[in-house]
């Protein structure tokens, strides 16, 4: 029986695979630039005899929000070559057209189950003291500026040790899996390309989670989450008039009063009687001198909302703020959306089917039904096209002791929440339905 193999499989692979996950930590890539990263994984799961689609034809290249500027990809793309990424790789992915998606059919008739595993780090300066365990063990990263910061590179290990796993014993599964390796998680900017490509148009399942959020030790999981808040990430532009701020301050329109007072009066919208909104003012670049008339502004910003309503009202009020405040000071606005995600709802009936999956797990310890996650992410938009196609869809929690927080220079987990995610994810595939040819 193929449950019977999880714990040795489990024993004998968790090594090599927190070895890799170490490998993916010391090169950390952002949205768009995951060049490394999505070859790194690809040629793991391409040795396994896995059907790849990669860049282009793993993602919908007109959904991609928040791309790095065509200088900056261009530099990435050369960062890749050095890094000896094939040129038959590079042509896949140019343009910025990173992540993969993995197929793999049993032959065998039975359901269709998708899983998701995101792959992008953040511009974090990691830290470098010996305190750090990623220091401490050598496996920090190599990048300045550049740092796994939020455990996707333990997300891609999963995604990866699941995959092994379905190979090694596709004998004893039925139907088929596909496995999507999002880039682009960060800012939510990668789920909607891969959704529009169609890949979970007639998936019966779908299933992801994330490592951290809540202070358990490893074996805890939740089953489902709760408290997905939607999110639009916005940039905003504000163009004026450059003058000597002594000679002609009359005949100047500053941009970086207008950037200040859109900042402070973004934080006084209303609060909405129908649930918890958020904004933050997350970045603001203005001026060029003391004595120069500022023409040129920019922020980021980003709203938020405990339902997708809440957050299109914050971005209604926000718009009409950035507007007003550049008609204050004679400048003219212009606003980007750089990312989005929906709110979501998990499927609750998958709850009693994960317990039972996990009763008799030597690593989980314990499932909880639900935790709240009190942040956003864009596998919604995965979870949402699951459902309205008729599937099943919900996003786990490996929670984990964190020494700091997500986003953090010192974030970091501990590496048991890896078996422990893999443990559980394969158990709920096998008690969806997946029939094992002993039985």
């Amino acid at each position: 029986m193929v449950l019977e193999k999880i714990n040795s499989y489990l024993n004998e692979q968790t090594p090599s695979l927190i070895q890799l996950r170490r490998e993916l930590h010391r090169y950390p890539e952002t949205a768009w630039t995951e060049y490394v990263t999505t070859y790194k994984i690809g040629r793991i799961l391409e040795n396994l005899g896995y059907e790849l689609a990669v860049g282009r034809d793993a993602i919908k290249s007109e959904a991609r929000l928040g791309f790095p500027s065509e200088e900056e990809n261009e530099k990435h793309e050369k960062r890749a070559a050095d890094a000896r990424v094939p040129e038959e790789w590079l042509v896949k992915m140019k343009g910025g057209h990173t992540g993969l998606v993995a197929k793999i059919d049993t032959g065998k008739p039975g359901k269709h189950v998708a899983m998701r595993f995101d792959i992008d780090g953040l511009p974090i300066n990691e830290n470098k003291s010996e305190e750090h365990t990623p220091m401490k063990k050598s496996f920090v990263s190599e990048r300045e500026g550049f740092m796994h910061s939020c455990g996707h590179d333990g997300h891609s290990v999963i995604g990866i040790g699941i995959a092994q796993f379905i190979k090694e014993n596709i004998g004893s599964l039925s139907g088929r899996f596909t496995l999507l390796f999002q880039p682009a998680e960060e800012g939510g900017r990668g789920a909607k390309t891969m959704v529009e490509a169609g890949w979970l148009d007639d998936a019966d399942l779908f299933l992801s989670g994330h490592i951290g959020i809540h202070d358990y030790p490893p074996g805890v999981v939740a089953a489902s989450t709760t408290n997905f808040l939607a999110t639009t990430k916005i940039n905003v532009t504000y163009h004026g008039k450059s003058a000597h701020a002594g000679l002609q301050p009359n005949q100047g329109r500053n941009a970086l009063l207008a950037s200040a007072a859109a900042s402070l009066h973004l934080n006084g919208i209303t609060r909405h009687q129908d649930g918890a909104t958020r904004i933050n003012i997350g970045k603001l670049e203005a001026g060029s001198g003391r004595n120069i008339i500022a023409d040129y502004a920019r922020m980021e910003i980003e709203t938020r909302g405990e339902t997708t309503e809440l957050n299109e009202y914050m971005v209604k009020e926000a718009r009409r703020i950035i507007q007003a405040s550049a008609d204050m000071y004679a400048v003219r606005a212009e606003t980007e959306v750089a990312g989005t995600a929906i709110a979501s709802n998990c499927d609750t009936e998958l709850i009693n089917l994960i317990e039972e999956a996990c009763a008799d797990s030597s690593t989980v310890t314990e499932v909880i039904p639900s935790l709240p996650l009190g942040a956003s992410e864009d596998v919604t938009f995965m979870i949402d096209r699951v459902q309205k196609r008729g599937g099943l869809a919900t996003f786990l929690i490996f929670p984990s002791p964190l020494p700091a927080g997500h986003h953090h220079p010192s974030f970091d987990f501990d590496e048991k929440v890896i078996p422990c995610a893999i443990d559980a994810l394969i158990r709920t595939v096998i008690q969806f339905g997946y029939k094992e040819e002993s039985k």
